[in-house]
């Protein structure tokens, strides 16, 4: 695929709060945002220059998508194949179907991460109740279940600890009854991730990374420089690039890729899970950066150089959910953090409603 050229179009399959960051980032860029997306209320809607609502299973919407788009990329990866499939036979799906296929599911993600020799916490595949409770004592007593499939933000999760009694068959069900991997629970100091873009000629960039703090399997607040309570020391965020970097060349990645780890206490990095897009752990990029993820990520689906990603402030980002969207009246620190909104017409428990980052001078790196 030829570079794009201002005025082209940019695909996003999904209508929510990334798409909408990544279509303000296109814009800017000279390039015009297409959303596809099968709900009413689509956020990324109200700045794109067009938006198709049609099921990711419309054949007809997805074709007439495709031929009015130069490239096409997404902002969530539970898109069905069958749709990717199509889209991809017809226009440049950037990032393509391999990272789609290894990120939708997780006990494929691990044997792949396995395969690359790179560390993940100890765990077992389940197909069913009846292997859960040998599973569960022989990765320590102490464990969480997951669905290989569709589980974001805490949801298709539940936690077992070490002095419950395991019942097997209601466990099964609380997750839905689906395949699922259960993961020994490790004992971090941190969690953190490494926001890396991979452009189509193979270079790669890669932001500072952050200390995440999660609330209910929920990222809360994000933060780097002297605003972060951990800062990962400069050996650690080498490692955390190579692995992330060794990730996106197997998967042949093209745009943003997020890598989630966990930080032992012996200052080992285990992945947790990765993302092939952008991220909510990486939006602070957005105000203490030149170019933020959402700049870098268009910049490689259109096929441009990447561009640097030197942060020029300390940051801390705190998600607000559900009704917390009401604090941004209050003028407390408003001349030192940025309210971003998302657009959402209903505020409910948990959604994501908007961000604020605040910004602070930058502290020299020990």
């Amino acid at each position: 695929m030829t570079p794009l050229h201002p005025g082209d179009a940019i695909g996003i399959l999904g209508g929510g709060q990334l798409g909408r960051m990544m279509a303000m980032a296109a814009a800017e860029l000279g390039l015009k945002a297409h959303i596809y997306a099968p709900e009413r209320e689509a956020p990324a809607a109200d700045v794109a220059a067009r938006c198709t609502r049609a099921s990711y299973t419309d054949t007809a919407a997805l074709d007439a998508f495709a031929s009015q788009c130069r490239a096409v990329t997404f902002e969530f990866e539970n898109i069905p194949k069958a749709s990717l499939d199509r889209l991809a036979g017809v226009v440049a799906l950037r990032p393509g179907l391999k990272s789609l296929e290894v990120s939708q599911d997780r006990l494929v993600e691990k044997r792949f991460m396995e395969a690359l020799g790179i560390e993940v916490a100890p765990f077992a595949a389940l197909d069913g109740p009846d292997e859960l409770a040998q599973a569960h004592a022989s990765l320590g007593g102490d464990t969480i279940l997951k669905t290989r499939r569709l589980g974001y933000d805490g949801k298709g999760q539940l936690s077992l600890r070490t002095d419950d009694a395991v019942e097997p068959e209601a466990a099964w069900q609380a997750i839905g009854a689906v395949p699922a991997v259960l993961e020994k629970r490790i004992a971090f100091v941190a969690e953190t991730s490494c926001i890396l873009a991979r452009g189509a000629d193979g270079s790669t960039v890669a932001y500072d990374l952050p200390h995440n703090i999660h609330r209910d399997g929920i990222l809360h607040t994000s933060s780097v420089g002297g605003l972060a309570d951990f800062q990962p020391p400069h050996a650690m965020s080498e490692k955390a690039q190579t692995i992330a970097q060794r990730i996106a060349d197997a998967l042949d990645h093209v745009g943003v890729l997020t890598v989630e780890f966990f930080v032992t206490d012996t200052g080992d990095l285990l992945v947790n899970e990765i993302a092939p897009r952008v991220h909510n752990s990486g939006h602070w990029t957005m105000d203490a950066c030149l170019f933020s993820q959402f700049d870098n990520h268009v910049r490689a689906v259109a096929g441009w150089p990447l561009a640097t990603t030197k942060r020029h402030s300390d940051a801390s980002m705190r998600n607000l959910l559900g009704d917390d969207k009401v604090a941004v009246d209050t003028p407390a620190d408003r001349h030192e953090a940025k309210l971003h909104l998302y657009g959402k017409a209903e505020a409910k428990p948990g959604r994501k409603m908007g961000h604020l980052t605040r910004i602070a001078r930058r502290t020299p790196r020990t």
